[in-house]
């Protein structure tokens, strides 16, 4: 449940990957990377900077925001928003645009409606650790397990989860839930782990469970429910008195929330129950969200030591833990490294499914915006699109700045060559390994395109939609052409081991055997649907010949026993991947099928594997028979895409024991 500056990966968008990749499956597509000019890199982005900083005034910041809020709103289909603006110890603006209740025309109030904020909660369970940290109460870096009593394959620090180097690979069971779910944060966190694919540390990888074990670790050791705590210690003190962890929401708070809309036109959706509440359950009101940033900017704050507070905005690991992803953007401890124009940026962001919000502060210049939409809108790109547009904007009007130059001693051959290393298939950092959703990811690669002059092209984009274009500034660093974020590589051995983007992600080479599942997936099950198909048409015809009187070929016993077991397996097959798009489809929706329907798809999968057997041996019979070209060529091509499939369900573990996802 995150989000960045330039783009969202949510809880929402993280299952939608999930069941558009699976679907695809069924078509099956492939890319492969180049390495030469073949794709046309888009033109820079145009950033708009004045030469002076407008006045962070009350009249200047409400003449902008009317000038794009509204129309922002219009044009993405998007009923409603709250936006805050604070600086220098003040609140500038608190203001709100749109509909917090589309259907009874409700207008949106700065002060009295709520907005669920997603994953801004992860920076609320940061501050809590850190309270403790400045306590002495814990321990940044001793294993959490010293804490909370939970298994874990390797030790992990609050160091590792709040800076999402845990290791863990992604969990979408149980993110988001309807009004009557249950929430128990210690069983959440404890009765089933997810797995740890990467040495905790090393690899950023975006995790909703790693930053709620934090919490839990907040639970156990001030020996207060979390959602209590952050009230009393953190909420209550910067003056949030409309804000809240609770789920469902106090009485006294639930009307006044706004009403979420997953789509331009149709009802309001129900209550949205977080799973895991540290990493996403507060709400809030955008003047609340205004106190909160105050709160965190202030030297001499009701919530942490100046020195405290600067520790949790500074960068929390370097080229010792992460090599040259340390080059790239990196997280702080809770917080995202937004830097632009010379000036330091901590954000964060959050999605639910109908709830987008972000929160950025310049903690020198002490200024902080924050924006909430109670709506999707009518693209998957539109909340993006605006909050894009409102940070960066607010940043190139009140903040203006030159990036840093690129070193002095950049050597544009050196930069060619360290651009060809980049160039192939790459996939996210966050995705799952362990189970049979490891084939949703299968179809998500990103193609990097290394251009002549050291520039590469990455399609798309860092979680963007379209291709994005970054120059060299230093060796195995590359900027965004006309922005502001940084991607750089860690060269392990001569070799590209990852590549680190958005603070909390990084890309890794696909696996020669993963890259090749999809197109294989695909070609199988194309030749058993034709197979299926075929075999049908011939029994047709052999019923036909029957009917009147002609003579059909007999069969041995044997031939119709393994034409039949070879047909089970062929039908079982295409049935199975029909099975797969439907469970990662209920995943998508947050309705996820149940074990039996599951395992009903394994068995079919299962029984698709086995079928080699019999095919294989009808394939041997036909060659050992001689029974001519076709004859043969039939059952050698059906046992082929069995085998095909057979290797895809085991490489991207369809048939894995562990089906927690």
């Amino acid at each position: 449940m995150t989000t960045t500056l330039r783009s969202r990966t949510s809880l929402r968008s993280a299952a939608t990957t999930v069941a558009a990749a699976a679907l695809l499956a069924l078509t099956a597509c492939g890319g492969s990377a180049g390495t030469g000019g073949e794709a046309r890199a888009p033109a820079p982005r145009p950033v708009d900077q004045p030469a002076d900083a407008h006045p962070l005034t009350a009249t200047d910041v409400d003449a902008w925001l009317d000038g794009y809020v509204p129309a922002a709103l219009d044009r993405e289909g998007i009923p409603g928003a709250a936006v805050a603006v604070v600086h220098d110890g003040e609140v500038v603006s608190a203001r709100g645009f749109g509909w917090a209740d589309r259907d009874d025309r409700v207008p949106v109030d700065p002060d009295a409606t709520l907005f669920r904020t997603g994953s801004i909660s992860k920076t609320v369970t940061a501050t809590a650790v850190m309270q403790l940290v400045e306590s002495g109460d814990v321990d940044l870096d001793v294993d959490v397990a010293t804490y909370v009593d939970v298994d874990l394959e390797r030790p992990v620090t609050l160091r590792h989860l709040l800076t999402h180097t845990g290791g863990f690979e992604e969990r979408v069971d149980g993110l988001i839930g309807g009004p009557d779910a249950t929430v128990d944060l210690r069983e959440a966190m404890t009765s089933d782990p997810p797995a740890q694919v990467f040495e905790p540390g090393t690899t950023p990888a975006y995790s909703n469970y790693g930053n709620s074990l934090a919490g839990l670790v907040v639970e156990e050791v001030s020996g207060e429910p979390f959602e209590d705590y952050v009230a009393d210690h953190v909420l209550a003190p910067a003056g949030m008195t409309s804000s809240t962890f609770a789920q469902p929401l106090p009485a006294e708070l639930a009307d006044r929330l706004a009403q979420g809309y997953a789509a331009p036109t149709g009802p309001a959706s129900e209550f949205e129950t977080v799973g895991t509440a540290p990493a996403g359950a507060m709400t809030a009101s955008a003047s609340d969200m205004a106190r909160y940033m105050l709160a965190q900017l202030d030297d001499d704050g009701p919530l942490l030591a100046g020195a405290t507070r600067d520790e949790m905005f500074a960068p929390a690991l370097g080229e010792e833990e992460l090599g040259g992803l340390a080059h790239a953007n990196r997280m702080t401890l809770g917080w995202f490294d937004r830097s632009r124009g010379g000036h330091r940026i901590v954000e964060h962001g959050g999605d639910t499914i109908v709830f987008h919000t972000d929160l950025a502060l310049w903690p020198e210049e002490g200024s902080g915006i924050f924006v909430a939409m109670n709506g999707t809108g009518s693209e998957p790109t539109s909340t993006l699109e605006l909050r894009q547009g409102l940070l960066e904007g607010f940043a190139d009007r009140y903040h203006p700045g030159d990036e840093p130059a690129p070193a002095a001693d950049l050597d544009p051959d050196r930069s060619a060559e360290q651009a060809q290393a980049l160039a192939g298939a790459w996939e996210p950092s966050r995705t799952i390994r362990s189970n049979f959703l490891a084939a949703a990811y299968a179809t998500g690669s990103t193609t990097i395109t290394a251009e002549e002059d050291g520039r590469v092209l990455v399609s798309p984009g860092p979680n963007a939609a379209e291709p994005v274009l970054f120059e060299p500034v230093d060796d195995w660093t590359w900027r965004e052409v006309g922005g502001s974020s940084t991607i750089a590589a860690r060269v392990v051995d001569g070799e590209v081991e990852a590549i680190g983007y958005d603070s909390a992600f990084a890309f890794l080479p696909v696996p020669a055997g993963r890259a090749a599942a999809v197109p294989v997936l695909g070609v199988s099950l194309l030749v058993l649907v034709v197979a299926g198909l075929t075999a049908g048409a011939t029994a047709l015809v052999r019923w036909v010949r029957r009917r009147r009187g002609a003579e059909a070929p007999e069969r041995t016993p044997t031939e119709r026993v393994l034409r039949l077991l070879t047909g089970v397996g062929v039908a079982s097959a295409v049935l199975a991947a029909v099975g797969w798009a439907v469970v990662v489809t209920g995943v998508m929706g947050f309705a996820p099928p149940s074990t039996g329907v599951i395992r009903g798809v394994q068995l079919l999968q299962l029984l698709a594997l086995l079928a080699v057997v019999p095919a294989a041996w009808r394939a041997v019979d036909a060659v050992r028979r001689r029974r001519g070209l076709l004859r043969v060529l039939g059952p050698v091509v059906v046992t082929a895409a069995l085998v095909g499939l057979g290797w895809v369900a085991v490489s991207l573990r369809l048939l894995a024991s562990d089906i927690t996802y």
